[in-house]
């Protein structure tokens, strides 16, 4: 390593102001700081007041989303070989159901993958992260180029305010979306979404919602389809849970509960099924348990704010029992019981990881409750009352982002006028 760190060095005057590599100094400051604890020292007060930086804070929300990056890709794997496995059943042969899968399939199958049997532990990862793995790279690649490229015309420093992005936009998207769109979208997230306003820190939308609203109304399809699990198999349809529970209405004639009706539709579907992410759905968002580890760590850890976490469960689950008790003929969607909200679609997902973001969310403690409750009542505002969006969380967290400053603004000025009332008496 002595000889890198001397190699590294030697090149360093070249990225110096004068030097031929000027431009590119971000890249070698990025590279430098990566490999080895930069050697500056602070000669005066520092003034700190706790350990947390911005690479310890971005490394701490990864290790939080381990949980779900796992759940990803078995789940993923997991759901792809049910519908293969429903292909073949319906008369579709295996080996054209492995030819369909592609690439994918092959590889699998050369591990011995039966398409009649299912798949095992070790196949439904691997299967995933066939699928998992190739969206990562191409959000890596795509928005940390761009990212690169801002820092070195602006000249700043390249930080680790990607790293979370990156990790974050792929784990909302379906397996089987294209990956040009992939790149379209990370890159709309990260230019429109933050270099725009500045870079990181600077920006008041979550960089990784903005790219997914992007792909969610210019390819809806893509995202929200009823063959987003079973694009690449013939003759097997495989909606999401969110889609099927917005029809319930149509299979209860008899009086039948909603349980019923989810089980019934669903081939057994339960609400344990749901809760620990067997269920179709965005490759990250369909765990709440993985979600539910991700925000002890992040609570524990200091990083994510338990006041918003809580402020949206409180939102979302108190309107969600307001509704479902109000009687409705025509939107089946004021059927889905609280809990069930909770464990579909990334209403979890979100309010962990998403709703948390400490650049878009709001700041001051009080702030924090009013935006976690806001954000919470308009994701079941969006799913109940429009059922032409089933999943209102993304929506409802870029509003909140919108009137965080409003909020915190309105908070800090109450704050001051009762201060000034209690110094005048």
């Amino acid at each position: 390593m002595r000889f890198l760190r001397e190699k590294l060095d030697q090149v360093e005057p070249m990225f110096h102001k004068g030097g031929k590599l000027e431009r590119l100094y971000p890249i070698y400051e990025a590279l430098d700081t990566f490999l080895y604890t930069p050697g500056e020292v602070t000669k005066g007060a520092s003034h700190v007041r706790d350990g947390m930086d911005l690479k310890r804070m971005m490394i701490f929300v990864v290790i939080a989303l381990t949980p779900c990056i796992f759940m990803a890709c078995y789940n993923t794997g997991a759901q792809t070989h049910a519908v293969a496995k429903a292909a073949v059943e319906s008369g579709v042969s295996a080996e054209d159901v492995v030819s369909q899968l592609g690439w994918r399939g092959a590889i699998v199958n050369a591990f011995g993958w039966d398409p009649a049997g299912g798949g095992g532990l070790i196949t439904n990862l691997l299967h995933g992260l066939l699928y998992f793995g190739p969206v990562f790279l191409v959000t890596q690649i795509v928005g940390g180029s761009w990212e690169v490229l801002f820092c070195c015309i602006r000249k700043h420093d390249i930080n680790e305010g990607f790293l979370v992005t990156g990790m974050l936009f792929p784990l909302t998207l379906p397996a089987t979306i294209p990956l040009w769109q992939v790149a379209l979208g990370i890159s709309f997230g990260v230019v429109i979404g933050k270099e725009v306003f500045g870079g990181t820190g600077k920006n008041f939308l979550n960089p990784a919602l903005t790219a997914r609203a992007f792909l969610y109304f210019a390819y809806p399809i893509q995202i929200t389809g009823s063959t987003v699990w079973a694009g690449t198999v013939d003759g097997v349809s495989c909606p999401t849970l969110l889609t099927t529970m917005g029809n319930v209405q149509k299979a209860l004639p008899g009086g039948e509960s909603f349980k019923q009706v989810i089980s019934d539709q669903l081939g057994g579907m339960s609400l344990s099924q749901a809760f620990f992410g067997a269920i179709p759905g965005s490759m990250g968002e369909t765990s709440t348990f993985a979600c539910l580890l991700g925000a002890l760590f992040l609570v524990a850890t200091g990083v994510g704010s338990w006041r918003i976490m809580v402020g949206v469960l409180i939102g979302s689950m108190g309107l969600a029992t307001v509704l479902n008790g109000v009687e409705s003929t025509s939107n089946a969607m004021y059927q889905i019981p609280p809990v069930w909200h909770l464990c579909t679609g990334g209403l979890a997902f979100g309010l962990v990881f998403m709703a948390t973001d400490p650049v878009s969310a709001a700041m001051t403690d009080k702030g924090r409750w009013i935006y976690g409750v806001l954000i919470g009542m308009m994701a079941i505002t969006v799913r109940v009352l429009n059922p032409a969006f089933p999943e209102g969380i993304m929506l409802a967290i870029l509003l909140g982002n919108v009137f965080a400053p409003v909020i915190d603004f309105t908070v800090v000025q109450q704050n001051i006028k009762r201060r000034l009332i209690r110094n005048e008496a």
